[in-house]
């Protein structure tokens, strides 16, 4: 048996350990998000554990994406099982705080036992070799990525990833380095083909020439987790079929979604020569205020821009209407463009700064949003006829 991190271990049909509640639950916690609540593979409900020397390795599956962990344990019987993964978790989870934890098997009981003081419970396992193990072969050598860093990347623009299943090579954030006047990024871009979000850092030493990879929304969700109790920094691996991020003892591998983003560039505005400054905070609960009558499908808001204010409307043949002024900086000539509310709202969460910079060229064309404060980060907004 090839065990998640490599390495072999000689297969018995026994397996003993003790471990302590919170090394358990932090490793559990860790892996079994990934499997899914129902499964009509049977073992893909299950969570292999590993035993061999001082370490318990946990691995879990759902045959797309794979991530590992371990913890110290005291090992008196080394082996190999599964037991179901959410029921193992719930039940670390309720055991007392400093509890230990014996976990251990044997052939003639086919059920794992775990005990911690007075408490005992059994589970149905599964054969640790029907286990499937996510190669990594193909990857790309470690990047030492900064932490902070990758997470704003994520967290600036997941929420354009698109959950239209018909357009699957939407349904990831598009991972890649690109080269901007001389100088190397690494720049991460999802789109839903409304409304588009891109973010870059200067790319980390030895990113050049990485292949460029649509990791899936849900991959990007668990690493973005995992994320939270990582270290200074994640090293990641690329191939043009996988991607591989590692947090300590803790690893994700996952398999990327086989198709070409489409060129975004095209999409974003360059000549936008209307431009507005205004109050981020005011103005989005603006929005959010007005957006409380919009009909639920559109969600339209109308923004009727003029020298030195907007007007907000919502108009409802059933609710009602709903009208807002706010106080920006425009010198320009007046128009009216509308967007969807919640596409607004969801820029305005992303900005860092007090203010957010609008670039307007016409009603039908594309708005760039830009945040001064970080100049590392684009929005793209498709408006709507109003």
């Amino acid at each position: 048996m090839i065990l998640p991190g490599g390495g072999t271990l000689q297969l018995d049909r026994t397996m003993k350990l003790t471990i302590e509640r919170a090394a358990l639950l932090k490793a559990l916690g860790h892996v079994q998000s990934v499997v899914e609540r129902r499964n009509t593979i049977p073992i893909l409900s299950n969570i292999l554990l590993s035993a061999e020397r001082d370490q318990l390795s946990f691995s879990a599956t759902d045959l797309d994406m794979e991530i590992i962990d371990e913890g110290l344990a005291q090992i008196d019987i080394p082996g190999q099982i599964t037991a179901p993964a959410h029921t193992l978790y719930e039940i670390v989870r309720k055991l007392p705080d400093g509890a230990d934890v014996s976990l251990s098997f044997s052939g003639d009981d086919p059920r794992l036992v775990i005990q911690a003081g007075r408490s005992r419970f059994n589970l149905p396992v599964l054969p640790a070799g029907d286990f499937p193990v996510m190669s990594s072969d193909g990857l790309s050598s470690r990047i030492a990525v900064d932490t902070n860093e990758l997470i704003r990347l994520i967290d600036k623009t997941r929420f354009a990833i698109s959950t239209e299943e018909t357009r699957y090579y939407l349904n990831g954030l598009y991972l890649h380095t690109v080269n901007d006047g001389g100088e190397t990024k690494l720049r991460a871009v999802a789109t839903d083909g409304h409304r588009l979000a891109l973010a870059e850092m200067p790319a980390p030493e030895g990113a050049v020439g990485l292949p460029g990879v649509i990791v899936p929304r849900k991959t990007i969700a668990e690493a973005r987790r995992l994320m939270e109790s990582a270290g200074e920094t994640v090293d990641l691996q690329v191939s043009p079929q996988k991607v591989r991020f590692e947090f300590g003892a803790a690893a994700l591998t996952s398999k990327v979604i086989d198709g070409a983003f489409p060129d975004y560039m095209r999409v974003i505005p360059r000549d936008n020569a209307k431009i507005l400054t205004l109050d981020n905070d005011l103005f989005a609960k603006a929005v959010d205020r007005v957006a409380t009558i919009s009909a639920e499908k559109s969600r339209s808001v109308k923004l009727a821009v003029e020298p030195g204010r907007i007007t907000l409307t919502v108009r409802n043949m059933e609710a009602g209407q709903a009208v807002e002024e706010v106080e920006v900086d425009y010198d320009g000539e007046p128009f009216e463009i509308g967007f969807n509310a919640r596409y607004l709202l969801d820029v305005c969460g992303q900005i860092a700064g007090p203010q957010a910079e609008f670039r307007f060229a016409d009603p039908a064309s594309p708005t760039l949003v830009v945040d001064p404060v970080d100049p590392g980060v684009k929005y793209v907004l498709m408006p709507l006829r109003v």
